[in-house]
């Protein structure tokens, strides 16, 4: 076996005894291997039911094994034995020499940290040591720039003028300097402008951001202006104090990827307290339990989608200040609402005047934040890529993290551009196709791998009930194992094949061509020990170029077809409803958590653009329409509820978190998929125009069924054809215990009515609480034959004779929603045990 070498051969950085440091804390797609496969029956998890608001996210909470600094892998003389990884995926111990020496890096590299900083939470409060931070008496500033060979700190404290402010450099490359307090008070004023003047090698003096500052501005009126560090210190009275404890962690995550700048109406760039006062309600009302913001770190080019990060400790001015982003973390949390932070460790921004960038003046790798020559720039993305071998980068990282956790209440973080992180290559040109080879070999950059598993290790340490999910296109095994079971320590990643499959269709296929067995295939493909994300579109299916799949699916429709007030045209009954069908399919089926793109749970038109030259600098397409869902005769409304009640659906039945997923038909010639998840089962129709009424459908329990979830019904803009108060009785299939004489490997069926182009969930009635309440003389008729849940109020409400008929065809005969809260179909005889 080829033992992997060192993908920087420099050993590991060994820093001289812990008194020469600076003193620490000072106060101021689809991957190879195991896949969920189809036909396995695994026990569902169990759940319990809760409708009372705000609802609180349910938690079988236990410290992930990183947290608990217990032994799991036996070490031997020679190195690690056996890691638990190769219990889960046997292929893995193939690769055993690479997993002990990236071990082995981790192991070192902790160790050392521990012995010359104290742990690696000190080690993680770096932000307390580095940049600017006021004492008792004095403010000290200290900046890592080993290239320099004179520096000073200027501002309009000293009027831009340094030479009474000169910094010293110590061994390690870090320069210093402690300014007293003038009367009393801080020489350097709260919200005034700093930079880092220094000297390097050739002789030039330049001016630097802090590479540590916590806020950054920029003269908006004047076109190209270069951003200005701004010292934030704010007295006591104007700091945000937190009011709200984190939520609990919820089973199952359904995140709602937002982006601040562009969720308002209006053409121009929202702020944070907009955000918190006006989008945080709509995604409590649409049942999410987490938000995922975009953009916050402080990037200088706005159209980079806050991808290329000037100043890493900054959060973006453009929307506000720190009190103003604390503000909104602290409204969501109350809302029930849990928020990570899109972090971008993968790469900087090249931006040399207002970045980290600029702290590059041609020194060598080992004096800066960045690798030299090509290894040090990705071509792809015009940026900057992290030396992570090195001392003060794992420090400036790792404290990153931290701060974003301790000082905003971040409930964890999705880390952007993890491929590029894991390959020498940076995932460029590859084409994964699940060889083990792909991913341990000598493409493998294990100085990213060991940072990512000591970031990990950290944030789950700090926050035991924190969520990190990867943004990972190449399926690198282990990477959501925790990492001392030889992982590299994520609770999820992206499964970002999922959108790719559906954009091909919509875009290169007739909906006759759809293969079931493609689609399933696509949504279960993945490791079954390892939890993914499913999303059907996210910011990037929508970026200038592309289209929303809203748009994709109803193009210039849109603009005149979708009021209520007149029929529905072809175009628009079409999209409507596989808008529906696509996203309920990838959520039921694609994964262990769900994300959408901020508007896309209503539809959103068109595309996003930024402003740019190119587009004349207009923010037309670089905003949310809210006014189009919350218009009530514009069709926008049925999608946005019918988002409202998947996610419902998940809250009470806890099919997310299951793992029982049986894909038992996948239909190619009727165009039919039917899947159990949890204690559901899921039939989906996508043939364009056939009805199958008694349609065979397979399942594993007996008993009685009943309609949990229709996308055809009336308040979804469907057309009502599924009877909601129609039992479904199973009959026995085949011999008990052999599932070759089963239907579909099913040992139950039951037969239902399947229009076209609909989607249907199936609950099995407890029939126990249903003879309970006929004793206790409570009717079903009058109390829960067709209930409603109102999803701004949380209560049942009964429906009227005239809102309901019996029989298969109908369920019913009115549209009853509302502009907001708006009612769907969600029955459940378990109503009468809460």
């Amino acid at each position: 076996m080829l033992c992997l070498t060192s993908s920087s051969p420099s050993p590991l950085p060994r820093p001289s005894p812990a008194a020469d440091r600076p003193g620490p804390g000072i106060s101021g797609g689809a991957g190879g291997g195991n896949v969920r496969l189809s036909g396995v029956v695994v026990p569902s998890v169990p759940f319990s039911l809760r409708w009372s608001w705000p609802r609180k996210a349910k938690s079988k909470f236990s410290v992930p094994v990183t947290a608990q600094e217990t032994e799991t892998m036996a070490i031997g003389d020679d190195g690690l034995d056996h890691l638990p990884i190769y219990d889960l995926d046997p292929k893995l111990a193939e690769f055993k020499d690479h997993f002990d020496y990236r071990m082995k890096r981790y192991l070192d590299q902790k160790q050392l940290i521990e012995e010359h900083e104290g742990s690696l939470e000190e080690f993680a409060k770096g932000y307390l040591k580095f940049g600017i931070n006021t004492e008792r008496d004095a403010s000290t500033y200290r900046e890592w720039a080993p290239a320099a060979t004179e520096a000073q700190l200027v501002g309009d404290f000293n009027n831009w003028d340094g030479s009474k402010h000169k910094m010293t450099k110590d061994s390690f490359g870090v320069w210093s300097i402690k300014i007293s307090h003038v009367n009393g008070k801080p020489a350097i004023p709260h919200n005034s402008k700093v930079k880092f003047r220094f000297r390097h090698g050739k002789g030039v003096w330049v001016d630097r951001i802090p590479s540590w500052i916590r806020y950054a501005t920029v003269d908006a009126s004047k076109f190209g202006a270069p951003y200005d560090g701004v010292y934030w210190d704010p007295p006591t009275s104007e700091r945000y104090v937190f009011k709200h404890p984190r939520p609990q962690k919820p089973d199952a995550p359904r995140i709602y990827e937002a982006h601040i700048g562009m969720s308002g109406e209006k053409p121009e760039v929202s702020t944070y307290r907009e955000f918190a006062d006006n989008v945080l309600p709509r995604i409590r009302e649409n049942n999410y339990n987490t938000v995922q913001l975009m953009a916050i770190m402080e990037h200088s080019y706005y159209a980079s989608f806050g991808y290329h990060v000037t100043n890493f400790f900054a959060v973006s001015s453009r929307s506000g200040t720190p009190e103003d982003l604390k503000y909104l973390v602290d409204i969501a949390h109350s809302l029930g609402l849990r928020v990570l932070m899109d972090v971008v460790h993968s790469h900087a921004s090249n931006n040399v005047t207002d970045g980290l960038n600029g702290y590059d003046v041609g020194q060598n790798t080992q004096e800066s934040y960045f690798h030299t020559g090509d290894r040090g720039y990705h071509k792809l993305w015009d940026s900057r890529l992290f030396n992570y071998a090195n001392w003060e980068v794992l420090r400036f990282l790792l404290s990153n993290l931290r701060y974003w956790m301790d000082e905003f209440m971040f409930d964890g973080f999705r880390f952007d551009g993890v491929t590029s992180m894991l390959y020498n290559h940076n995932g460029i040109n590859m084409s994964f196709t699940g060889n083990y080879m792909e991913y341990f070999g000598l493409d493998t950059n294990v100085d990213a791998v060991v940072y990512m598993m000591l970031a990990n290790h950290l944030m789950h340490k700090l926050l035991p009930e924190a969520t990190v999910v990867a943004e990972d296109v190449s399926g690198m095994p282990v990477l959501c194992r925790s990492v001392d079971e030889g992982g590299v320590g994520f609770d999820y990643r992206l499964a970002m094949a999922i959108p790719d499959r559906w954009i091909d269709y919509l875009k290169n296929k007739d909906d006759l061509e759809w293969s079931m067995s493609g689609i399933a295939q696509t949504l279960t493909n993945r490791r079954y020990t390892e939890k993914c994300i499913a999303y059907a579109e996210s910011h990037d299916q929508s970026i200038v170029g592309d289209k929303t799949m809203a748009f994709l699916l109803m193009d210039k429709e849109m603009y005149t077809g979708m009021s209520d007030l007149q029929p529905a045209s072809p175009t628009i009954d079409r999209g409507i409803a596989l808008q529906k069908m696509i996203h309920f399919i990838t959520m039921a089926l694609g994964g262990d958590g769900y994300l959408n793109f901020m508007g896309n749970e209503f539809g959103h038109p068109e595309w996003i653009d930024f402003p740019r030259e190119g587009n004349d600098w207009s923010y037309d397409k670089c905003r949310r329409q809210w006014s189009l869902v919350d218009t009530d005769h514009l069709r926008y409304k049925y999608m946005k509820a019918f988002d409202q009640a998947m996610n419902a659906l998940d809250e009470k039945f806890s099919f997310l978190s299951s793992s029982k997923q049986i894909v038992s038909d996948m239909n190619e010639d009727e165009k039919v998929i039917v899947f159990e998840r949890g204690d559901l089962v899921f039939v989906f129709n996508f043939h364009p125009n056939k009805t199958y009424d008694g349609y065979k459908v397979g399942c594993d329990l007996p008993g009685k069924y009943r309609v949990a979830l229709d996308s055809d019904a009336l308040m979804f803009g469907g057309h009502g054809r599924v009877g909601h108060d129609v039992d479904h009785f199973t009959s026995p299939e085949g011999v008990p215990g052999v599932p070759e004489t089963n239907f579909n490997n099913r040992p139950n069926s039951f037969r239902i009515l399947s229009p076209p182009r609909t989607c249907v969930a199936y609950y099995r009635v407890d029939e126990k609480a249903e003879r309970r309440k006929k004793e206790a003389a409570v009717s079903w008729e009058e109390n829960v034959t067709l209930g409603y849940i109102d999803v701004e109020a949380t209560h049942a409400k009964e429906t009227t004779d005239e809102e309901a008929t019996s029989g298969s065809k109908k369920a019913s005969t009115e549209d009853v929603s509302g502009n907001k809260g708006m009612n769907f179909v969600f029955c459940s005889y378990d109503d009468g045990k809460k």
